[in-house]
């Protein structure tokens, strides 16, 4: 059984101005002369927690997290302008290039999954392997399964929740109804709006409920940025040129040592988008967690991740 690294403080934290507008904090732990390795948060708009460093043997790894433009904190906060998905592609670059990294490991879990391909694709040649878990490709179908109709046959109780800020005659397209509620100006409307957003998500990304969650989302400041964030990117379609552009493009990072790790009861993220990039994909080692769901946190999510970034330690 791999279990979690023992619990470690950052030696270096820093504030980055990548735009001017925003700023990104960054952070690094773990071992300053070894393997760099990139953790890329979910969300978007989820910021860091001290758990990721975890993941990782601290002898070995160099490890680098920053939180994504508007959240943590980076500022300003919840701000939906200039943040799309290339956006924080460029900012990982302004972060090796600061940093004077030739190339590192890339690490991200469900929005993670989803920016660790888009940064690869662009970036190829700075990626030695590719640490991916919750497969997100921000498919139409996989924002109508969670937001629309299907998760809610299987958490019809959470769900009552999610709809609640919704009037009946708004809720055929729930994503649009949140949207005009995340980015009101009324802060009563708007927090009560990302905290059912935040909830519903917390409340479906294990196979076994527990209270304790990643994030704290009864923060009104977590909450908001949370969904704020992600409702603006769904909105958008991930800011992709197409609906299946990361699988379109796939053949430009199958050269790269890479993991596909998958809880066979996600939820959020459900199995077959793994699978679509499992069959696209076949050089990537695949596996399928088959007693969790979402949370990188579950048990053997959890032992799976770890024995990759050891294994990943050696490239």
């Amino acid at each position: 059984m791999k279990s979690l690294y023992p619990e470690i403080k950052n030696y270096n934290e820093f504030d980055l101005k990548v735009s001017d507008l925003h700023t990104i904090h960054v952070e690094e732990s773990g071992n300053p002369t070894g393997k760099p390795v990139i953790f890329l948060h979910g969300g978007p708009g989820g910021g860091i927690e001290p758990i990721y460093r975890q993941y990782f043997d601290p002898k070995k790894w160099r490890i680098i997290i920053f939180d994504q433009r508007g959240c943590g904190q980076s500022t300003p906060h919840a701000e939906l302008t200039d943040n799309t998905t290339w956006d924080l592609v460029s900012d990982i670059e302004k972060i090796r290039e600061f940093l004077n990294i030739e190339n590192w490991v890339v690490f991200g879990g469900s929005w993670g999954s989803t920016l660790s391909m888009s940064y690869a694709i662009k970036h190829p040649s700075r990626c030695k392997g590719l640490i991916l878990r919750g497969i997100f490709m921000l498919r139409k179908k996989e924002i109508n399964w969670f937001y629309q109709e299907g998760a809610s046959y299987i958490y019809p109780d959470a769900w009552e929740y999610f709809l609640a800020p919704i009037p009946e005659d708004e809720r055929g397209d729930l994503v649009t109804a949140y949207y005009k509620r995340l980015t009101s100006s009324n802060d009563t409307v708007r927090i009560e709006a990302a905290k059912a957003w935040s909830i519903w998500e917390a409340s479906t990304s294990k196979l076994f409920k527990s209270e304790k969650s990643l994030h704290t989302f009864e923060n009104a400041m977590v909450a908001e940025a949370f969904a704020r964030i992600e409702c603006h990117y769904f909105t958008k379609g991930g800011f992709f040129d197409t609906d299946e552009w990361l699988l379109e493009n796939v053949d430009k990072i199958r050269h790269i040592p890479t993991v596909i790790v998958q809880g066979r009861y996600d939820v959020v993220c459900p199995m077959i988008s793994a699978w679509d990039l499992h069959r696209k994909f076949p050089e990537a080692d695949f596996h399928v967690v088959q007693d969790a769901g979402h949370s990188m946190t579950e048990e053997g999510i959890a032992e799976k991740l770890v024995e990759y970034t050891d294994k990943f330690s050696d490239l």
